[in-house]
């Protein structure tokens, strides 16, 4: 297709087609903005007479939209403008949206159905043993962590003292007993 002969007015009928435009320039009848041409003839059942009406009709309702338009706009700058001297930014207006958001999911059925199971839940008999039964695996194994910490730091340092005061290098510290045992005992750890 010759994109010379494609029509791109995008209010046109034949927009994107491949038409003759002598042909479809031919007879066109402007009303208004409506246009009735050979490839846009009138449906069956129309006259003249009703169609003109019709077009007239479109022709205000177009111009009522885009009054409503305005008028929407006009609106849409005062209230920026009020908010604006009122210190609302948007940022505030997230944040109200975000509270008032919450509010209504704390009211709302779904979350008070959910929250009183929970409340179930937490109430019962299982869910506190195995809370106490977790809490203390917690404590021993906080426990078990810090005993192993500390004979670590034992371990290093009795390692370190016995380096220095004998003045071993790292590899004859790692062939001695004490590093052994410690290597032997973080093997057994994991």
């Amino acid at each position: 297709m010759d994109p010379a002969s494609q029509d791109i007015n995008l209010n046109s009928p034949n927009k994107g087609l491949g038409v003759d435009h002598a042909e479809a320039q031919s007879d066109p009848v402007v009303v208004e903005g409506a246009v009735a041409t050979p490839l846009n003839p009138l449906p069956p059942g129309l006259t003249e007479e009703e169609a003109e009406e019709l077009r007239t009709e479109l022709t205000r309702v177009e111009e009522e939209i885009n009054t409503l338009r305005q008028v929407l706009s006009a609106k849409e700058r005062h209230a920026a403008e009020l908010k604006r001297k009122l210190g609302l930014s948007p940022l505030n207006e997230l944040k109200q949206n975000l509270t008032k958001g919450w509010q209504d999911v704390q009211t709302s059925n779904a979350y008070l159905s959910a929250s009183a199971t929970l409340d179930d839940i937490t109430h019962s008999e299982a869910y506190k043993k195995t809370q106490e039964t977790l809490s203390q695996a917690g404590q021993k194994t906080s426990a078990a962590i810090s005993t192993v910490g500390t004979a670590i730091s034992r371990r290093l340092g009795d390692m370190s003292n016995y380096s220095i005061r004998h003045s071993i290098s790292m590899p004859a510290m790692r062939n001695s007993a004490t590093f052994k045992s410690f290597e032997d005992k973080m093997g057994n750890l994991k």
